[in-house]
């Protein structure tokens, strides 16, 4: 195991990567699309679309509905909260109304209950895709192009394995090379959809491997739910 910050977390980022290709090991196209409930998120034709924001540079693309914040980051909204951000600093880093960040943080009543969606494997592939290929182009690239156009989705699963093996490969290829003056570097990533531009970039880091950590363990989960699927209790 390395030792410093960024061996920890390139070390925390590879072993991850190697139980997740392994995980993934023999999925195929009809259980990459199966959808757990009716009306799941996933990838659809861009003519079939039915969320109000889904988005893709092709002729598929990627569900995404009316911006919400998760009942599962509202403790992220409360750090963000601590740490000094304002309400309306934390409203448009999610896409929400200020209104509904008061809500989360307790100051007008309860939050509603999470509305999260549920999704199919080919939603979570392709959500961490743009996170990756979008991390890079506005970390190490010309910072130019928008995250959201940047992964031609595929009905493939085969297909669209290969391309996210390869931007995560470039991804980890380019953070190898960081140097601790980087990694205190606030906005040295300037991905435009969250906190990076106001965060160091070691936090960036952390938060990296902990979306690609949990992406990972809710696609697992899905296979093991589609090789149960139909089965009944003895």
């Amino acid at each position: 195991m390395g030792t410093g910050r960024l061996g920890l977390l390139l070390d925390q980022f590879d072993t991850t990567r190697e139980r997740a290709q392994v995980r993934l090991t023999g999925l195929g196209d009809e259980e990459y699309l199966w959808e757990p409930v009716p009306g799941s998120w996933s990838i659809r034709r861009r003519k079939e679309a039915t969320t109000p924001r889904a988005y893709g540079p092709g002729d598929w693309v990627i569900d995404k509905g009316a911006p919400d914040i998760p009942a599962g980051e509202y403790a992220e909204v409360s750090r963000q909260a601590a740490a000094g951000m304002t309400v309306a600093k934390i409203a448009d880093d999610w896409s929400v109304s200020v209104e509904r960040v008061e809500q989360i943080l307790g100051r007008t009543g309860p939050p509603e209950p999470d509305r999260t969606a549920v999704t199919t494997i080919a939603w979570r592939l392709g959500h961490l895709h743009s996170q990756f290929a979008g991390g890079w182009e506005w970390t190490f690239g010309e910072r130019r192009r928008d995250p959201r156009q940047m992964v031609d989705f595929t009905p493939s699963a085969a297909l669209a394995l290969d391309r996210f093996w390869a931007d995560v490969d470039c991804w980890r290829d380019s953070v190898a090379g960081v140097t601790d003056e980087q990694l205190d570097t606030v906005g040295f990533s300037q991905y435009p959809y969250g906190s990076d531009p106001d965060d160091p970039f070691v936090d960036v880091l952390w938060g990296t491997n902990l979306e690609f950590i949990h992406h990972m363990a809710e696609i697992a989960l899905l296979r093991d739910l589609w090789q149960a699927r139909g089965s009944s209790r003895a």
